[in-house]
Order: structure tokens, then sequence, then C-alpha cells
């Protein structure tokens, strides 16, 4: 079972996308509001992964990537923006993300974000 965190403070915007990564109860879903929030789960659980909205509450979700990069690097991140890829990918150098997702991502964002983040944990734990 993967644990992921989402955080934002716009649920709604994600029902379909957390929906799919629920599968069947098969990953635990938690959610926070803010960064801060978030921070304190991250410090309390070990985390699969982190998927971080645009805007929170108290920082911008880029800025939350940059902060967890220094807290916490081996927690592996996703984050929606709406900067176009080239913007997106200049704008995150260096944070470590795994991921660029639309707003409002959907299924097939949550299903292919699931696959890869299943080859990454692979990956560690030496497994083919």
């Amino acid at each position: 079972m993967l644990k992921l965190l989402l955080v934002s403070n716009n649920i709604e915007s994600f029902s379909e996308f957390v929906w799919a990564l629920e599968e069947n109860d098969a990953n635990e879903i938690l959610i926070a509001e803010s960064g801060e929030t978030a921070f304190k789960m991250i410090k309390d659980k070990t985390i699969d992964l982190v998927i971080t909205d645009e805007k929170l509450r108290d920082m911008s979700g880029l800025y939350f990537a940059k902060k967890l990069i220094f807290s916490s690097p081996m927690t592996n991140c996703a984050a929606v923006s709406s900067l176009p890829e080239k913007e997106f990918h200049e704008s995150s150098e260096g944070l470590g993300l795994m991921d660029h997702l639309p707003l409002n991502p959907g299924r097939s964002d949550a299903e292919e974000l699931l696959k890869n983040l299943r080859l990454i944990k692979d990956l560690e734990s030496g497994q083919d």
C-alpha cells in the first residue's frame, strides 16, 4: 500500500484524481490544506508521494516543493501547475519533482503518476 499526501485547499477539483489514486482502497490518501500542515504530517509519517497544488493557503506549490527537498529529500513529489512544460521545467529545476500535473488532474493523470511511482519504488527496493 502506498501512502500519498495531497496538499490543496481546493480538494473538490481533485475528486476524480483522488478516486483513481485510491484504486479500491489499495492506497492511503492523506489530505493537508496548507504547506505547514503537510510538513507536520510528513514529520510524523512515512509518505511515498506528496502531490502539491499550484497554490496553497500559505505558499505556492513550487515553494512548498523547494522546502520539501530540504526537509525531506527522499520524499517523492509531484506538482500541479498551469505553466507550460518548458516554463515549468525552468521554474522547478533542482526541486526533484517527479511529475508536472495539469490543473484539475484526472483519472489518466493519476494512473500515470502511480505507474511512475511504482517504478521508482521498485528501483529503490532493488526489485526488477
